[in-house]
């Protein structure tokens, strides 16, 4: 259910391709608070956190200049986010090296690279949960020692159309009418840097909805939010989950199971800025002509090309 307003609203006039049986099986939220845990590590001139869902992982890293961040055989393609004007980033892979301006997103290929901060900075790094060392790390790894219900196994989307090679993608970008945020993909990633806010949310456009299959990640990067959630009702009480409205300061990151109905109330009277993650990339958004900013680099799976669901 969304605000007229609000450019989801047409998502919901499109009928689902197929048909699926309801989930009989649910998984809670996930939270990572970072301003209460102490980081998972300290080294190289950075402190870094870590938190997980069942496909990817989140590196959040208070970082100092010349911090180097590297990965020596990385599986697959992965996210680096400065979120932040000002300083930004050496990154290297094979003989490539680019720079990175601060309030960027780059695409990282697999393979060795490394990520070296031009100065102080806050720094987000995206994998796939196939980097196995780093969701050893995860505050929350416990959780997916069996996986979650109602989530198909993770499928990479087709790599770029001109090859592999460090992809760099500048924020600054402004809204436009109909468009919904600021979205960005790669082959094992789709990023929405919505608009920064100030001010709590207005209550009367909230936008409760579900997800059938797939998981959201939304990383709070200023302000404080309140994730509400809600599980349906099946005929089992011993499924029966109590409504979730977790209170979130930054930096933290909810992870959001399907198919629980949810929304997010922004509520600090200052700015307010949450990211939205996706892995794999979601069919939805990538069928709407314009809203993926590099659509052009990336191509679609055919089904997906085809108008229908990744699935």
């Amino acid at each position: 259910m969304y605000h007229s307003t609000d450019p989801r609203a047409a998502l919901a006039a499109t009928p689902p391709t197929g048909t699926k049986p309801a989930a009989t099986h649910f998984a809670g939220a996930e939270y990572a608070k970072f301003y209460e845990m102490p980081p998972a590590e300290t080294r190289d001139g950075a402190r870094t956190w870590y938190a997980r869902g069942q496909n990817f992982l989140i590196a959040y890293s208070d970082a100092d200049a010349g911090a180097a961040l590297s990965r020596a055989n990385q599986p697959d393609e992965y996210v680096v986010l400065l979120p932040d004007p000002g300083a930004g980033a050496e990154i290297a892979w094979g003989k490539e090296r680019v720079t990175a301006s601060g309030h960027s997103i780059s695409f990282v290929p697999a393979g060795a690279s490394s990520v070296t901060l031009l100065g102080a900075a806050k720094l987000v790094r995206m994998m796939t949960t196939r980097s196995e060392d780093l969701a050893k790390l995860c505050s929350n790894a416990a959780s997916y020692a069996k996986p979650h219900p109602n989530l198909p196994p993770f499928e990479p989307w087709p790599v770029a159309t001109a090859g592999r090679k460090i992809r760099t993608y500048s924020l600054d970008v402004g809204a436009t009418p109909g468009r919904f945020g600021r979205i960005f993909r790669c082959s094992t990633f789709m990023v929405n840097f919505l608009e920064p806010k100030l001010g709590p949310r207005d209550t009367t456009k909230m936008s409760p909805h579900h997800h059938d299959d797939f998981e959201q990640g939304s990383l709070a990067l200023a302000g404080t939010f309140i994730h509400h959630m809600r599980w349906p009702w099946t005929t089992d009480m011993n499924q029966w989950r109590s409504d979730d409205h977790e209170r979130c300061g930054s930096p933290s990151i909810a992870v959001i199971p399907p198919p629980a109905i949810h929304t997010s109330q922004a509520i600090d009277p200052k700015l307010n800025i949450l990211v939205d993650i996706f892995c794999p990339p979601r069919a939805d958004f990538s069928q709407k002509p314009g809203w993926v900013l590099n659509e052009a680099d990336y191509p679609l799976p055919a089904p997906v090309a085809a108008g229908k669901s990744a699935a």
